[in-house]
């Protein structure tokens, strides 16, 4: 008699062990979507989360990232478990062409999500430089999906694997550096028009209520802050304000090639470092405290600055 050839496990499990993951996945970037469409901030034990998921990296389409991520996670899910909701032993041909034919979608979906989440590892290596536990979990739940569907049952064809994973992994390449091209090294994106030029590093920090007011204080009073795009105290003064509050300053941009540049305005003031604040006509060189600010001003308000 011959010995019936047993199934290897991870045939038997691969499906159940996809739509678990895909379950995890959908669910940490469904909380993030929804986060981010409320205007919050995401739970994390490190500063690297936060940062990352305000970066214009973080938006595709004028819509959160995550929001693609989500639908990601729940294609991956909805594939690998519907075959099995299906009873073999009253619908075996239905059964079995949704197995053929999920396969293969979940292979290209896979290798798509894999090739981008390199992508996205690069950009936090080199343009970023934060670390966010949120897309390394990500990153790992995409290269698990790519071999779990690789070795997850017996391809007759393996030319398929090879065929699939490339060609989806250049259209995915392509269109990710297309979605990106935009965005310059610093992580700004790239301006045009009248407020063409280097916008400088990003602001990463949150703003507190705090911050926000005092920032809108200033600007009502008159004060002002000049400084220049390449400039790391001018960018230290904007982190102090957080992202919110930074919008709400007047600033003045004193280097030509800088966004909005008014290097005339500067010239005219006799502005010589950076950055320099303009307070009730008196002017104060470096990086002010937000508690300084506050005393120039007059400021009245709350001031649990973060």
């Amino acid at each position: 008699m011959r010995r019936r050839r047993s199934t290897p496990w991870i045939h038997r499990w691969s499906r159940l062990i996809i739509a678990a993951i895909a379950a995890v996945g959908a669910l940490g970037t469904g909380y993030l979507t929804i986060t981010k469409l409320a205007g919050g901030s995401a739970a994390c034990p490190t500063s690297g989360c936060e940062q990352v998921l305000s970066s214009p990296y973080a938006t595709v389409f004028g819509l959160p990232l995550t929001l693609f991520g989500f639908l990601g996670y729940a294609s991956m899910g909805i594939l690998a478990i519907a075959p099995l909701l299906v009873n073999a032993s009253a619908n075996k041909d239905l059964r079995s062409n949704l197995e053929n034919w999920t396969w293969p979608l979940m292979l290209a979906i896979g290798t798509a999500m894999t090739v981008f989440s390199g992508y996205l590892m690069y950009l936090l290596a080199f343009e970023i430089k934060a670390l966010c536990l949120y897309c390394l979990a990500s990153a790992l739940f995409s290269v698990s999906f790519l071999v779990l569907t690789v070795l997850g049952r017996t391809w007759e064809d393996v030319g398929q694997i090879f065929f699939t994973g490339v060609a989806v992994g250049l259209v995915t390449l392509v269109g990710t550096l297309g979605v990106y091209a935009n965005i310059d090294g610093a992580g700004n994106t790239n301006a045009s028009g009248s407020g063409a030029g280097e916008a400088g590093a990003l602001v990463t920090t949150p703003s507190n209520p705090a911050q926000i007011a005092l920032a809108k204080h200033l600007t009502q009073v008159g004060a002002k802050m000049y400084g220049a795009y390449w400039c790391p105290h001018c960018n230290d003064q904007k982190q102090l304000f957080g992202r919110e509050g930074a919008k709400q300053i007047n600033y003045i941009e004193c280097d030509p090639s800088g966004q909005n540049a008014q290097p005339e305005v500067c010239k005219a003031q006799k502005i010589e470092g950076y950055p320099t604040w303009e307070v009730n006509g008196q002017f104060f060189g470096g990086t002010q405290s937000l508690q300084k600010l506050a005393e120039l001003s007059g400021y009245q308000g709350p001031k649990n600055f973060q």
